[in-house]
């Protein structure tokens, strides 16, 4: 039987999801069906009011035997469904709940007048309320028709005999009552079992629709600090070929000076000294401390200003800052690195535009922003110009506008620019995410927005306002 069912789809194979299945279905809505259950017991006992329509001299019988199971059996079993310790036991509560009245029923045949004449509606009635307002599964149904039949044809046998065709009609009514209530609680219980498999499906993959877009968010997270230490990464190896040419100058002339201050040495421990070879000594050696040390300072301003940039792209702390001065500065950090890749810079910023807001956060946009021109606007060497255009079109607004006249974006790629991992050069090592850092950080940090516009052949224009108090 059990496999039959699995067949015919009204039962599940693991016993886990069929449990889940039960679970749902027959316990998922216990309070509306003790409405219904209240209800039914209310209409069992109220039809003693057509047995005193029509036989007021039995009436107190009948609304005994109907009360009696209402008050007894149906009002208990009904209540029993509110304490949690029975909710497991539910569909046997709602067999019993449907077997007792079906089974009693014809019990009140047999004291009216009119006998089993009119047996087939009261038991239809039955049947119908069983069938549409309990969810009982095909199984406890078929066990409920079977054990109410046998009382109808045993309560029959003892009653008063019928005319052969009234008795032939009165149970045909009522399997054909049995045999379609049977099918509509199949059809609604297969339903019921379809959807909840696609529920379960829907959920499964869900949950791992969310469990990949963590990782995905993990690693793109990853990603995102990898390249912005990448980032930084460029700037020591800036920094390391920028310095190595005045610690190299300065070195060069230290060895110098050593030599001649042996020379010196050599021509002092002789017997004769010459005035032009101490002159002459002295003043290379006066000529090499001055190169060392006008190149051991500007090795050490460049340590100084590269180390500067770094905390500015590091640097998460709100400050207040004069826009125009700030981005003077930085370009002049960031300029050995820019002209190493043939970009030249230009800023056109008004005085007096005060930002409170990040200036480690626009630093970081503004890097991204001119290592991309460098990188892709120009991408065959011969370098560019870069130029940034600071206006400030009201009193709570700055825009920045960043442009070059390199090569361009091609229009289909304009949409997919900010998305993250999109680059047209990964064949040169990028991965793409230099615009995604920017855009997230004009958005979520500055509190701002970015835009791009581009014409194949005649460069590209990049739009930033940001508030001056982000």
């Amino acid at each position: 039987m059990l496999r039959l069912l699995t067949r015919l789809g009204l039962r599940f194979d693991d016993t886990v999801e069929e449990r889940r299945f039960v679970d749902q279905y027959v316990r998922g809505n216990i309070g509306w069906t003790q409405v219904a259950m209240l209800l039914g017991a209310f209409t069992y006992a109220g039809y003693a009011f057509w047995d005193w329509v029509l036989y007021p001299d039995v009436v107190a019988t009948t609304l005994a035997i109907r009360g009696g199971v209402a008050v007894l059996v149906l009002l208990p079993l009904t209540a029993l469904l509110s304490v949690p310790a029975m909710k497991p036991w539910a569909e046997t509560i709602f067999l019993v709940y449907c077997v007792v009245p079906g089974c009693v029923l014809p019990s009140v045949y047999l004291v009216l007048p009119s006998g089993f004449t009119y047996a087939a509606p009261g038991v239809m009635m039955v049947i119908l309320f069983v069938s549409t307002m309990l969810p009982l599964r095909i199984g406890p149904l078929a066990v409920f028709c079977l054990t109410t039949w046998i009382a109808l044809c045993i309560a029959e046998s003892l009653g008063p005999a019928l005319p052969p065709g009234l008795r032939f009609i009165n149970h045909s009514l009522v399997i054909n009552a049995y045999a379609l209530s049977l099918y509509a609680v199949a059809a609604r219980e297969f339903r019921a079992r379809q959807q909840f498999r696609t529920a379960q499906a829907l959920k499964q993959e869900k949950e791992r629709s969310e469990a990949s877009l963590r990782d995905l968010h993990a690693t793109q997270s990853h990603l995102v600090q990898a390249e912005k230490l990448a980032s930084l990464g460029q700037l020591v190896a800036g920094v390391a070929h920028e310095v190595s040419t005045p610690l190299g100058l300065a070195l060069t002339t230290s060895t110098t000076m050593e030599a001649d201050l042996r020379a010196m040495s050599e021509v002092l421990n002789g017997t004769a000294v010459r005035r032009s070879d101490l002159t002459r000594g002295i003043a290379r050696i006066e000529n090499g401390l001055r190169l060392t040390s006008e190149n051991l300072h500007r090795a050490s301003e460049m340590v100084h200003s590269f180390k500067q940039v770094a905390i500015h792209q590091a640097d998460e702390e709100r400050h207040t800052f004069e826009l125009g001065g700030w981005l003077s500065d930085l370009i002049s950090k960031l300029g050995p690195l820019l002209s190493r890749q043939g970009l030249v810079v230009e800023v056109t910023c008004p005085q007096g535009i005060i930002l409170n807001s990040y200036p480690g956060a626009l630093a970081q946009v503004i890097s991204n922003l001119a290592f991309n021109a460098a990188a892709h606007a120009y991408p065959d060497g011969r370098g560019g110009c870069f130029t940034m255009t600071v206006t400030q079109p009201d009193q709570a607004l700055a825009r920045i506008a960043c442009a070059d006249q390199g090569v361009g974006i091609r229009e289909d790629l304009q949409a997919r620019v900010f998305d993250p991992f999109f680059t047209t050069g990964r064949e040169r090592g990028n991965i793409g995410l230099g615009l995604h850092i920017a855009f997230n950080t004009v958005v979520s940090s500055l509190s701002g927005r970015i835009a791009l516009e581009s014409e194949p052949g005649r460069g590209t224009l990049v739009l930033i306002e940001i508030p001056v108090s982000s």
